[in-house]
């Protein structure tokens, strides 16, 4: 398949660079590879040209043209007209050799899916087991994780998911591919990260990702595939692996990020269920309280209480703004 890969980028030369060199080791390279640079300076443009690199093509945008979304719209809008599938990569990841490869053949394996996610390696430890060992751990096909706290507390006041993961409850807050093991499995979802992603070409001319994400852009990725898992098939696959290492550089302040928690977690919600019951609205809003409560208990048993103090503040601020000023789906 023709594809292309693009990368939408804000201030991170050095991260960029090892994510090229990954790309660049890969048994399928793709047909182009375009950097959305966002960035305030020259750095990445710099780095660029002491380091070419094959297929690569470099957009510098403006700054009304700044944030994920619109620098990942504006990307698509770069895209050749022979590509079949676009594939997205945060620039704070890292590729195993066969990653393009894995999501290609997923495509083939299922020529009705219209995006496949990737599945990421270094953030969770799973152990294969044939049953669940104990009330603190997340079993799954075959493979159990710890069960974070918040999960267990959740179960204690009965909010806890009662879907698979990567399938969005009707009260939101579920669970995401962290929690598929790593099986080489391929599963069908409903959603995944922008940051290890791919989507037919095709699907771009009816949708693209929301304006109403700006910035950061947190939760777009869901909004995005929560809205197209209604209009076709989409899957994840865990034999396609790469690692992220959660670069901070460009990232929002603590208050403005808990505030998007709120804000944007509901918007979201909405649109995917824009008509919920009573029942169903009492559940999200529980769940968001007892989740903000957690991230402020951190304050006390965490080394960076300060953000977590500010955090917690934003996601207050951004939950009171619902009751008198809701966004507009």
């Amino acid at each position: 398949m023709n594809f292309s890969l693009v990368i939408c980028t804000y201030m991170r030369p050095q991260p960029l660079l090892r994510l090229l060199n990954s790309v660049q080791t890969q048994t399928v390279y793709p047909n182009e590879v375009l950097i959305i640079d966002g960035s305030t300076n020259d750095e990445t443009k710099q780095a660029l040209d002491a380091n070419p690199f094959k297929n690569l093509k470099y957009f510098k945008v403006k700054d009304n043209q700044r944030g994920l979304t619109k620098q990942r719209n504006f990307g698509i809008q770069k895209v050749s007209n022979e590509s079949e599938i676009i594939c997205f990569l945060d620039d704070d990841t890292v590729l195993e050799n066969d990653y393009f490869e894995q999501l290609l053949n997923t495509y083939s394996s299922f020529p009705n899916a219209l995006g496949v996610g990737g599945y990421i390696t270094n953030e969770v430890i799973w152990i294969k087991t044939k049953t669940l060992t104990t009330k603190k751990k997340f079993f799954y096909d075959g493979f159990e994780r710890n069960e974070p706290l918040r999960f267990r507390v959740r179960r204690f006041f009965g909010l806890q998911p009662n879907t698979k993961p990567c399938v969005l409850p009707k009260f939101s807050h579920g669970r995401s591919v962290s929690f598929l093991p790593p099986s080489g499995k391929i599963y069908r979802v409903e959603q995944f990260m922008g940051g290890v992603s791919s989507f037919k070409k095709q699907v771009f001319d009816k949708m693209n990702f929301s304006n109403y994400f700006e910035g950061y852009g947190l939760y777009e990725d869901a909004d995005f595939t929560l809205r197209l898992s209604k209009l076709g098939e989409l899957y994840v696959n865990t034999s396609a692996r790469l690692s992220h290492y959660h670069d901070t550089s460009g990232r929002p302040n603590k208050f403005k990020y808990g505030k998007m928690v709120a804000r944007n977690g509901w918007y979201v919600w909405r649109v995917y269920n824009p008509n919920p019951s009573f029942k169903i609205r009492i559940k999200w809003n529980a769940t968001f309280l007892l989740l903000m409560k957690l991230r402020g208990l951190n304050v006390f048993t965490s080394s960076n209480r300060i953000e977590a103090l500010t955090e917690t503040f934003g996601r207050a601020y951004g939950w009171l703004t619902l009751i008198f000023n809701k966004p507009k789906l």
